[in-house]
């Protein structure tokens, strides 16, 4: 199972304040355990919502609206994608990540499978044949 483990955002981070030296080295020896343990998928940050944009489809056309975003409680600073057996598994080894992140949170990623009760059609099964063919080619 794939799990994504977003960072939130603060004010820090949307304000472009970059991690010291010591924050870099510690979430540095925390991505390579997760390296080392083979579960680690990617991990980035993100620059702040100032160098963004947002596309609104609640309209009739797209609305696109560019940063910075308010609320930043629910803002996302960065995040990792890893492979682990269990939520729980995750949470142990999450329990681990720097201190400095606040809080973080952990959501499973849909596989194709999930989404199998919903096929009842050729072109649904030829839709899933090409997302699978898909994910071979891209490694997801």
């Amino acid at each position: 199972m794939r799990f994504m483990i977003l960072v939130p955002a603060n004010t820090k981070s949307e304000n472009g304040t970059m991690p010291t030296e010591a924050e870099l080295i510690e979430m540095n020896v925390f991505n390579q355990e997760l390296i080392d343990a083979g579960v680690m998928l990617t991990g980035e940050g993100l620059h702040p919502t100032s160098k963004g944009a947002r596309i609104d489809f609640t309209g009739t056309i797209p609305a696109v609206v560019a940063g910075p975003f308010a609320a930043s409680n629910e803002l996302i600073a960065g995040f990792w994608l890893v492979q682990g057996s269990s939520l729980a598994e995750v949470v142990e080894r999450f329990k681990r990540a720097p201190a400095s992140l606040g809080h973080l949170e952990i959501r499973q990623v849909f596989s194709p499978e999930d989404f199998e009760p919903a096929i009842k059609t050729d072109a649904g099964r030829a839709m899933m044949d090409a997302e699978a063919e898909f994910r071979k080619r891209t490694n997801t």
